[in-house]
């Protein structure tokens, strides 16, 4: 690595890693250590480029804080929950099947598909299942908000909730499974 971007690395990580922190306690999504991660691989690509030559610390910060954003908002559209009951593969195999037969599904996929049934069954109030049904269908917000007879503002705030609740069984699961 370059002695001049090693240099601007030890100055700003201190506060890319609280930006990283920050981000991650509004969208309980990622983790901390990623969206760092993800701030210093952008910042490489910027140097590389011969960017951040003539630019300020608080300028480079900011860069790295919309970048996060930005990673965070295009991100969350690709995440889809599924469900145990719906089949795994086009034969219409069930993941309780492949389980029973002794097959193996990636871990990432058991993981997903474990955090999606605990979803429901945790203590989501009618509302909140029926956000997440209308976001599995496709719904925008506003549409999920009209249906539901509240504002669009209610319904992100709802969401942010419901993805609270989700870190936090992911959080119980992972540490289930290490125990």
């Amino acid at each position: 690595m370059n002695n001049k971007f090693e240099k601007l690395i030890k100055r700003l990580s201190p506060t890319i890693r609280r930006i990283s922190y920050r981000m991650n306690g509004h969208f309980t999504f990622f983790n901390d250590d990623d969206l760092c991660q993800e701030a210093l691989i952008h910042l490489w690509g910027l140097f590389q480029g011969g960017e951040l030559d003539d630019k300020t610390d608080s300028y480079i910060l900011q860069g790295c804080y919309f970048h996060i954003k930005n990673y965070i908002r295009t991100s969350v559209d690709k995440v889809s929950f599924s469900s145990l009951d719906s089949p795994i593969d086009e034969d219409g195999t069930m993941l309780g099947e492949v389980i029973a037969s002794g097959g193996s599904l990636p871990v990432d996929q058991v993981e997903d598909r474990l955090l999606s049934e605990e979803v429901r069954k945790s203590p989501l109030d009618e509302r909140e299942l029926k956000i997440i049904d209308m976001s599995m269908a496709g719904l925008t917000v506003r549409q999920i908000g009209e249906r539901l007879g509240v504002s669009h503002v209610a319904v992100i705030k709802l969401r942010k909730k419901i993805m609270a609740k989700c870190e936090k069984l992911r959080y119980e699961l992972k540490s289930g499974y290490q125990n």
